[in-house]
This record gives structure tokens, sequence and C-alpha cells, in this order.
């Protein structure tokens, strides 16, 4: 079986040691993005996965390449042009300090793609699985078009596609709104993504969820949001939520849900006391929740748990990708979550 993912890879440029950007005289460079984060953990997992997008030609470009090769993703679909690869800035917040990133991706190589660029047919061959976020689409008109065009093709061609919602505010700047442009392109989508905020900031639907800065978020207020995703967008068959507990920047509470037409499914819910690195946890909630629909068959409540199990875990791990074995996944499924060392 055979993934796509589309969308922006960028240079993560983060503080070291939770320093605040005003204190930093250096920064800690990795690549990163929300659907090249899914496609890693993915070929993580042992998949055949490749993602598309658009990298200038240049060293920085051939050194976001080098990664994506480095842990097993096929890049064969990597069209090369443009003048830049984007950029985000974090801030890693710390007890009850939050963390915070800037953005700097305007003009990037991908913000300025257009129709016709990419050959889906060519891209979709084999395919089983096509997903993408709410971020492309917020990037420019240029991808959003592009992702429109993608999703067209993966329907037409009976390809799966999930879509993790993914609001993010500072993006949408180009002149039309997420829900109008996500209301085009959602309808083609088999599964939805969303956490606590993206179905109220993008669709207006609301959660009754809760007092989330407090930890307290309960999965069956979000039946609710799913069965109303789901009379907007008939052709979706599942709706899947990460569920966070913020108590403060380092401890927080994980959870999922998944309703699947009939019940919602809760898996259980983990207490992160030292969180490592945050970012990139949703993405690593889509690419559990792909693998196993794909590989628990008709078992949705061992995919769900599999899914935020590898997300608990991916707050553990420096970075955005969440670099995880399987094993490592059912060990904590089954309850071993105790860290004790491997030898």
């Amino acid at each position: 079986m055979k993934i796509i993912t589309f969308g922006e890879i960028m240079l993560r440029l983060a503080t070291p040691e939770h320093l605040r950007f005003g204190q930093a005289t250096s920064f800690e460079a990795s690549y990163s993005g929300g659907e090249a984060n899914v496609a890693v953990s993915l070929a993580g997992f042992g998949l055949q996965v490749c993602f598309v997008t658009r990298l200038p030609h240049h060293d920085i470009g051939d050194s976001a390449l080098a990664t994506l090769l480095r842990y097993h993703v096929d890049t064969s679909f990597i069209y090369r042009g443009g003048e830049r690869l984007g950029v985000y800035f974090l801030e890693t917040g710390a007890s009850h300090r939050g963390s915070k990133v800037v953005y700097d991706r305007a003009h990037s190589a991908i913000a300025e793609i257009q129709t016709g660029m990419i050959d889906w047919e060519n891209v979709f061959a084999g395919a089983t699985w096509f997903h993408w976020t709410g971020i492309t689409p917020a990037i420019s008109k240029g991808a959003a078009l592009v992702c429109k065009d993608a999703c067209e093709c993966a329907a037409r061609l009976g390809i799966t596609i999930s879509v993790d919602l993914n609001y993010r505010q500072n993006l949408w700047k180009w002149g039309r709104t997420a829900g109008q442009v996500m209301s085009e392109i959602v309808p083609y989508c088999d599964l939805i993504i969303a956490n606590e905020e993206d179905a109220q900031k993008v669709f207006g639907i609301n959660a009754q969820s809760g007092d989330i800065s407090k930890g307290e978020v309960t999965a069956s207020f979000y039946s609710t949001v799913a069965q109303d995703l789901i009379r907007l967008f008939p052709k979706t068959s599942r709706v899947a939520f990460t569920l966070r507990g913020s108590i403060n920047a380092t401890h927080n509470t994980w959870s999922g849900a998944l309703w699947n037409g009939l019940e919602l499914l809760e898996a259980p819910i983990y207490d992160i006391t030292h969180i490592v690195d945050r970012v990139g946890a949703g993405d690593s909630f889509c690419a559990g929740l792909i693998y196993g629909l794909l590989h628990f068959g008709d078992d949705e409540q061992k995919s769900l748990n599999f899914a935020t199990a590898a997300s608990c875990l991916k707050h553990t791990i420096k970075g955005d990708y969440n670099l995880v074995t399987v094993e490592e996944v059912m060990k904590l499924m089954q309850g071993d979550g105790s860290g004790r060392v491997s030898r």
C-alpha cells in the first residue's frame, strides 16, 4: 500500500534550553511541516509513503530533501523551483509560560505553486491513501487550488482521503477565509481529524468541552461535533479528535476520540508530566490513525488507541518528527509506560 501526503516542509529554528527569542544567540535547526511529519511517522512504521511538495534549487532545499530521504520517505514527486524555503521560529515554553511560534513563509517555493505544476494522475498511481492538512490551502491561493486539484483527482481514482483541519489563524491572509476555502475541499474527504478548536474556528461548530485550561476534556461532548461535520460533508464516514488538556506548558493530559457513524470511541487518557516537545503531536496522531485503519481491519478501537499512544510518545521526542516504532507504540498500548531501559 502506498500513501501520499502533500504540503510544505520548512526550516524549523528553535531556541535552545527554553530560552526566549530575546535571549537566544543561536537556534537549533531541523525540518518540519504537518504533512511531512505524517510522512516521516508512517515511513517509520514501515509503510511506503511519498511526500509531495515544491522545494527551491539551492543548498537549503537540498538539505530538506536529504532529511526526508534519511527517514525513508519517497521524494520522487518533489518538484524543484521557487526562491526560498519557508521558516518557522519556535520559542519553547516551560511550566506556566506557553510556547510561541513565528512564521516566515511568505513567497516560499510552495506558496508560489500553481495548478498544472503537479501531475496528480502520475503521483497517485498505485496509491491507496491521500493525506493533507488545512495548513496547505492557508499558505496561498495557488496552494489551495493545487490542494483542491489533488483531492478531486484522488476522489476520482477511489483513493481514501484524510484531512487534519489544523487551523492556523496567522496563515489565512491571502484573501479568503478558512471556512470559505475548506468548504470547497473537505467535501472530498473520507476522514476528518481535528482538535478542540478546529471545527469551531473553521466551520463554526462548537463543542461543550469543559475547561481546557484545567485539563478537563470530555470526549463525549464531541459526538455532536462529529455528527455536524458529517451532515455538512456527507462523503465523510469518520471524524477523529485529539483531546489535549493543558495544565501547563510541560504538563498535559492527552487522549483521542473517533466517531464511526454509530458511536463515539474513546482512547485511554495519558498524563504527560514532563513534555520534551509537543509540536507535531497532532501529526503523529494522524499518522497513527492512518496506520491503524490500514492494519487493524475493522478494529477501530485498536486503531484509535494506537494513534493516541503514538502521539503520546511524540511528546518525549525533540523536533517535529515522531521517531518511534510500531513495537514501541504497541508496548505503551499494552500498559508498559515505565520507561525502563531496554537492554
